[in-house]
């Protein structure tokens, strides 16, 4: 901690329950390791500017989540056995999608023939008004919810997807067996807040940060055959990119865009009060 955060003094989220995020995140991402401490209660009053009790409530929120141990006389300490490390180990994409199948149960929420979103009909070219096939499914863990996945497919690419089909096997194998070989994939990553929707599937807080992973693939053709959203919890998710030294500098490394209009309206707003 090097310097003073500004935390949000309006209505909205609460005190405690800033400073707890704040910990949390430092907890998962190995800024505390297991078995370290914690800074003293008088060092996070200073570091966070607010009151004793405020601290000791997003303390006391951590040790409920089981995060921590909080010693009589010594402190608190990230609890032992916690895993914060990155898992580096090399997956080849379809590889990387046959071990989050295996290692993980699913929920199948719906599978349905509807009107697509604007955004997803754009980008696999169906006409107004033209149905596709939308399919959303949980992935869960030991019983906790880690991802939310939301495909959408031409209904002339996936008329064999049906909900059993979904139970047995993860979408790409589906559409594997249904003829379709994957060819250009196209990854973003932005955030989203939770709605009620997404927080009830997720088990997480209302407007909790999530992670948002939308993948735009190909057949080996170049025709858009599924559009894929992936929603996680910073809690329980991470995303990790391999990138070769030769691609550093190409949009195989990630490109990162801005909102013009929003890049304006600072700059804009900067002038005035300037």
């Amino acid at each position: 901690m090097t310097s003073e955060p500004h935390l949000l003094r309006t209505q909205g989220t609460a005190l405690h329950r800033q400073i707890f995020l704040v910990l949390r995140d430092g907890i998962i991402q190995g800024t505390y390791a297991p078995g370290s401490a914690l800074p003293k209660e008088e060092a996070l009053v200073q570091f966070f500017g607010v009151a004793r009790a405020t601290v000791r409530r997003a303390l006391a929120d951590l040790e409920a989540e089981g995060l921590v141990q909080r010693r009589h006389g010594s402190g608190t300490f990230v609890r032992e056995g916690l895993s914060t490390g990155a898992n580096l180990t090399t997956l080849g994409f379809v590889d990387e999608l046959r071990h989050t199948a295996q290692s993980t149960e699913v929920r199948v929420i719906v599978v349905e023939t509807v009107v697509p979103p604007p955004r997803v009909r754009a980008f696999l070219q169906i006409p107004l008004d033209e149905v596709a096939i939308h399919a959303v499914r949980v992935r869960v863990a030991s019983g906790i919810p880690l991802m939310i996945t939301e495909a959408w497919v031409p209904v002339d690419v996936g008329q064999g997807i049906t909900p059993a089909a979904l139970k047995k096997k993860p979408m790409y194998e589906v559409l594997n067996g249904l003829g379709v070989t994957f060819g250009r994939v196209v990854q973003e990553i932005s955030a989203e807040s939770a709605d009620p929707y997404k927080a009830g599937l997720l088990e997480c807080e209302l407007s909790t940060a999530l992670i948002r992973l939308t993948r735009f693939m190909h057949d080996r053709r170049g025709r858009p055959v599924e559009h894929l959203t992936a929603h996680m919890t910073p809690q329980h998710s991470r995303i990790l990119m391999e990138i070769p030294g030769d691609a550093i500098d190409s949009l195989s490394a990630g490109h990162i865009l801005h909102d013009p209009a929003l890049v304006g309206n600072v700059a804009a707003k900067a002038k005035r009060t300037a």
